[in-house]
């Protein structure tokens, strides 16, 4: 064990302040939130069969981050409070101390093979470069300022998970906020009382809200004068009166088992489309107010856009190399390994997941350090590899499709086959490979279908495909972040070059 290691793992009291699973399942049963699944409302998500396994993947989280054993990679200490935090909370001085935070994001995805891209440590990163920066904020009035401070100390001391909804529904795209059909149908200020503001309208997509503590409600697509009810940004309990969650089809509820379905039936964090109904947010939770250009700001001008992303590459860079090892496990599986066109297609996996890999690593080495001293992920090699994310994904899916062929769909019925006295001993027979047997080849393929072809499975083509938003707004985010002045330097250089003499 490391000096380190034993400073974050046997410092008197720190046990007792840390939030374990069990304490994150107790206050998600707690909370009598508002979530509606199949016409009904589901208060209680621990126990509910759609989102029970998601919840206990949570808890899970929890549980491995406050372990002794790992308290090294996951955890910082918090230098004004003396006490243990997630390394998603800790504002990075380092170019190491950001390889830190991408360590302990690797290794909270593999727990769920990448599978679950909003676990507590992404929208965290978010607030930890909100408070990175409080000088954006302080430009519309140092009471932001303080508020985004405030919170972020308030998340951090207690471990808590925030989910967001960041984008107005698809209503009418083609009018702003303010032009829509009805006053309060796209989330915003409705008014000011005693104490706060009153929010009203619906939001998009919180992705794991049905588990998280609080909501993050702003507008991360541009905004026009006009639509100022609109620019704010808001931290709201999960169980605030009048906030409603509508869940997309639960996954779970179509998994008959956990051998058919391994994925769905455990790792689906579930998206909710978000409805607030005269929701009340005191002053305290306002980090933004009606400010068309902060609201643009928070997400450009602090690295919380930079780190959130950092956070979600390595969940990305996760899920590849679940791919890649699901793909050679079958190719050893059907005895196609060591064949020279299986190799080349293993060839081009592998170096589409270094692409990834390595551009994540590059964000740290090529990280930047701005005049207030606050580190950033290198933007060009963050946006580089987000900009191709929409077609990097599928390309690998496709190729595993091919080395799979019919094997992913000449599977028997289920695993009552495997065990059914009129079946088994056919299925025994047929479904082996040279070197597994039927039920280890079958599980092995079950997996692979529930990654790819399954509906939760195609619910991750269609989420990696969005999820740093439409491709086309990543590559402007790259156009913007590449040093065309250096190229076109160059460019202008060759236009000068005096002729050549005979």
């Amino acid at each position: 064990m490391t000096a380190l290691s034993m400073t974050l793992s046997t410092a008197a009291g720190d046990s007792a302040g840390l939030r374990s699973g069990a304490d994150f399942l107790a206050s998600l049963k707690a909370s009598k939130r508002c979530v509606y699944l199949d016409g009904e409302r589901v208060t209680d998500p621990t126990s509910h069969p759609a989102f029970r396994e998601g919840a206990r993947q949570i808890a899970a989280l929890y549980d491995f981050a406050i372990a002794p054993e790992n308290r090294d990679d996951m955890m910082f200490r918090v230098e004004e409070t003396g006490n243990l935090a997630f390394r998603c909370y800790q504002i990075p001085q380092t170019k190491d101390d950001l390889k830190a935070k991408r360590i302990a994001a690797e290794k909270w995805a593999e727990q769920t093979f990448g599978l679950m891209g909003r676990t507590p440590d992404h929208v965290a990163n978010f607030f930890t470069g909100y408070a990175a920066k409080p000088s954006i904020f302080a430009k519309s009035g140092q009471r932001w300022a303080d508020n985004v401070i405030n919170f972020y100390r308030y998340l951090r001391d207690r471990h808590l998970y925030v989910a967001y909804a960041i984008v107005p529904p698809q209503v009418d795209r083609s009018k702003p906020p303010h032009e829509q059909s009805e006053p309060h149908l796209y989330a915003g200020v409705v008014r000011e009382v005693d104490g706060g503001i009153i929010v009203s309208g619906g939001q998009q997509l919180a992705t794991g809200g049905v588990y998280a503590d609080y909501l993050h409600l702003s507008c991360i697509h541009p905004l026009q004068p006009g639509s100022e009810n609109h620019a704010i940004s808001v931290a709201i309990p999960m169980d605030a009166p009048g906030l409603k969650l509508y869940s997309r089809r639960a996954f779970a509820l179509q998994a008959t088992n956990s051998f058919d379905y391994p994925l769905s039936s455990r790792f689906d964090e579930t998206d909710s489309f978000v409805v607030l109904d005269e929701v009340f947010v005191p002053w305290e939770h306002v980090f933004i107010y009606r400010d068309i250009e902060l609201c643009r700001d928070q997400w450009w001008k602090t690295p919380s856009h930079t780190y959130g992303n950092h956070q979600a590459q390595a969940r990305f860079m996760t899920k590849l190399r679940f791919l890649l090892g699901m793909a050679k496990r079958m190719n050893e599986a059907t005895g196609n390994d060591a064949v020279p066109p299986v190799q080349v297609q293993m060839g081009e996996l592998a170096a589409l997941a270094s692409i990834v890999e390595g551009m994540l690593h590059a964000q740290e080495s090529l990280a930047t350090v701005d005049e207030e001293g606050v580190i950033w992920p290198a933007k060009n090699m963050l946006y580089a590899v987000m900009a191709l994310q929409s077609e990097i994904n599928p390309r690998m899916v496709d190729i595993v499709r091919e080395l799979t062929g019919a094997a992913m769909i000449t599977l028997p019925s289920s695993v009552k086959d495997l065990d059914s006295p009129e079946t088994a001993k056919d299925v025994a027979r047929f479904y082996r490979s040279s070197n597994l047997e039927a039920r280890q080849r079958v599980a092995l393929m079950r997996l692979a279908w529930d990654f790819i072809g399954s509906e939760f499975g195609n619910r991750h083509q269609q989420y990696e495909k969005f999820y740093g938003g439409a491709s086309f707004l990543v590559k402007m985010n790259m156009s913007r972040a590449y040093d065309f002045k250096r190229a076109g330097a160059m460019v202008d250089r060759a236009l000068s070059l005096p002729p050549v003499q005979d």
